[in-house]
Parts: structure tokens; C-alpha cells; sequence
């Protein structure tokens, strides 16, 4: 499975590593973005190249962080077929994959650690999205 990985200049650091520890995990990830730190550039722009992405490849999962996880989220979340949930815990976490389908992640970097963002992306990884008639109709739901 793909994985596209975005971030501004607050979750530049830990997508670095993130995408590093990924790729050492025989994940098949694309960094969308930022390449480089810009202390002035905007999360708009790498939340949309990562939901782009997805959308164009629906068997993938997205991955964006900002500081606070919230902008990232919300721009994310403006595009049709993107389900994208802000986690911190990993029961939230795979809740969120399970129940409401998600399939983007974001990531608060100045909240949550790279050990604890390790944790949330193996639970977002690992979850699968429950497949009752429940979950596929509020899933249907969110695109109209």
C-alpha cells in the first residue's frame, strides 16, 4: 500500500524522520512535501497534495502533519473522498479507521512525539475498516 506523507514547516522535523523510519519499514511511502524547511511556507498546500494523491490512488492512506494537526485536517478534509481525522490517541486512532473509514491521518507535531506519532501511524496502518452495512452507508454519507 502507498503512502503519501505531507508537512509545513512545524512537522518538518518529524515527517523527516517519519519518512526515514517508514521507508526502513518496507513501506512504500511518496513525501509530498514540504522537501525542505520554509518557515513562511503554508499547510494548505502539502494537506492538498497529499489528499490529491490519495484520491488519485484509492488503495493508499495519507499522512499530514502541521503544529497543532488542525489546519492540515481541515484542508484535507475539503476534498471529496478524503476522510481525514486528527489523532493522539491509538485507540482514537483506530477507531477512527475502523468505524469512520479514515483514510488520512493527521498528526499534531508539537503535541505528540516521535515515539507516540510511531504509534498512531502503526494503528492507523494496521487497522482495517469495518465492512457492516453501519459503516458503509455513514461512509457514503460524508460524499454527498
Amino acid at each position: 500500500m502507498k503512502i503519501y506523507i505531507g508537512a509545513d514547516h512545524r512537522g518538518f522535523e518529524l515527517k523527516s524522520k517519519l519518512v526515514e523510519w517508514l521507508r526502513a519499514q518496507n513501506h512504500d511511502v511518496e513525501d509530498c512535501g514540504n522537501t525542505k524547511h520554509d518557515p513562511v511556507d503554508d499547510y494548505v498546500d502539502f494537506a492538498n497534495n497529499v489528499a490529491m494523491s490519495v484520491i488519485a490512488n484509492p488503495n493508499s492512506l495519507g499522512i499530514v502533519m502541521c503544529g497543532s494537526g488542525v489546519g492540515v485536517s481541515v484542508a484535507a478534509n475539503r476534498h471529496k473522498g478524503i476522510i481525514c481525522a486528527l489523532g493522539f490517541d491509538t485507540h482514537q486512532v483506530t477507531h477512527a479507521r475502523q468505524n469512520d473509514h479514515i483514510n488520512m491521518l493527521s498528526i499534531p507535531s508539537e503535541y505528540v512525539d516521535f515515539e507516540k506519532t510511531k504509534e498512531l501511524i502503526v494503528a492507523f496502518l494496521t487497522a482495517q475498516p469495518k465492512t457492516d452495512e453501519k459503516y458503509l452507508r455513514r461512509k457514503e454519507k460524508l460524499d454527498m
